[in-house]
């Protein structure tokens, strides 16, 4: 099909995955999948898996982006922060379900060695599928939420009421105590006064004591026994009704600083209700409502299977021309680079071959030259001998001694020179 094509397809290179070839067409979702797009060409039947493929991972960004920006506006208030972070993760999270699945063949790999290749990355997209699906789960379930933000600050302030209330517990019932026991001292001088004051009054008029009226020693006997006794009370009713005074001021601050540090603790309780406390909220809704529960569940189920999609989607999807194009064009690709390795070592082996080849017939021909001239020089020599002209002068180095000059002159090893 690509034989009978005019328009000569770009060449197979890794750089096509990315799109970056020259008047590159591609179409956008086939890029998203991390699909060869001009190999992909050829194949029309091929390109519908390949944009569904596109399409899961596109939305697996736009969740990803949605999920990241709801979680860091709860957290932080920003709407600006918050869409550039949404921004941010949902790159990063497409950018690495795109390298997954476009890493995954499906040629020549069995299905069990597919899945044992993928169970590490289901692992990781099941991690990030959690991660994004508890700030989803925040957004859907927010007015529940909300209510039960109020309830759980509500009993919050109570246990902090509790505790303070023991704080100052202490303080408040000693002070307490001794004004119990001066308010009863204090009522037993006013007890006692009021007796008297009673005795001298009815005195006077005769309604009681001698029953007389107009006794008048009697009165005024009773009257100064009331005077001497207000004169006696007068010093300790003044300390007492001071000292109420200061256990008063004492139960009094104990109490306003109770409640200037219980309302301190409800402002701060009121105000710090972030990402934590709506998580802790939701918790707390699905342990006390079954349907609560299922629902999150059933909302991370979900988001999680849209973050393994897809994963999931390519370990289903079944070997197409596609893939066996794309395994042969990979093949073809490695066994042309390990071609030229192999080339070049074949290469670099047989100029070695041709060098030691040749080293060893210049050896050669240098034994044979060494041992022409040695034989002349012998024959000269013997020649003179017999003469009676010869003289150890005239005596030649040994063809062994001319062999060890070259080895140590040259560098050339025994085995070159056999």
């Amino acid at each position: 099909m690509a034989e009978n094509n005019n328009t000569k397809e770009p060449a197979y290179t890794y750089d096509s995955f990315e799109g970056r070839s020259a008047g590159s067409n591609s179409n956008f979702l086939w890029w998203c999948a991390g699909a060869h797009a001009p190999l992909l060409r050829q194949y029309p039947s091929e390109g519908i898996k390949y944009s569904g493929l596109g399409g899961v991972l596109l939305a697996t960004f736009v969740l990803a982006a949605l999920s990241s920006g709801y979680a860091l506006y709860s957290i932080f208030g920003h709407l600006g922060y918050a869409v550039a972070f949404a921004l941010v993760w949902g790159v990063i999270i497409f950018n690495f379900d795109r390298f997954l699945v476009s890493t995954m063949r499906k040629y020549g790999v069995s299905k069990r060695r597919q899945l044992l290749l993928a169970l590490p990355r289901i692992a990781l997209a099941l991690l990030i599928g959690v991660t994004i699906a508890r700030p989803l789960e925040l957004k859907i379930f927010e007015k529940e939420i909300n209510v039960k933000m109020v309830e759980n600050t509500h009993r919050k302030i109570q246990r902090n009421d509790s505790l303070l209330q023991l704080e100052t517990k202490t303080q408040i019932a000693a002070a307490e105590a001794e004004r119990a026991r001066i308010t009863a001292r204090r009522a037993t001088i006013e007890d006692s006064l009021a007796r008297l004051q009673s005795a001298y009054v009815q005195e006077a008029d005769g309604t009681g004591g001698s029953g007389r009226r107009g006794i008048e020693q009697l009165t005024r006997l009773k009257m100064g026994a009331w005077q001497a006794a207000q004169a006696q009370y007068a010093p300790e009713q003044a300390q007492l009704a001071a000292a109420l005074r200061t256990q008063d001021s004492t139960i009094a601050a104990a109490r306003a600083a109770l409640e200037e540090k219980r309302r301190g603790y409800e402002g701060t309780a009121g105000a710090n209700l972030g990402f934590l406390e709506r998580n802790k909220a939701l918790s707390d809704l699905a342990d006390e409502e079954p349907s609560v529960w299922w629902s999150t569940l059933l909302v991370s189920l979900l988001i999680i299977l849209l973050e393994t999609g897809p994963i999931l989607s390519k370990l289903i999807m079944p070997v197409g021309p596609y893939d066996i194009a794309l395994a042969r064009e990979e093949l073809l690709q490695m066994a042309a680079s390990e071609n030229d390795l192999f080339k070049g070592r074949d290469l670099l082996f047989d100029k070695k071959k041709k060098f030691y080849e040749r080293q060893r017939e210049v050896s050669g021909e240098l034994v044979d030259k060494l041992t022409e001239l040695q034989k002349k020089h012998i024959d000269d020599e013997l020649d003179k001998w017999e003469r009676g002209e010869w003289s150890p002068k005239d005596h030649r180095a040994s063809m062994d001694e001319v062999l060890r000059k070259i080895r140590k002159d040259y560098g050339v090893e025994d085995d070159s020179l056999l």
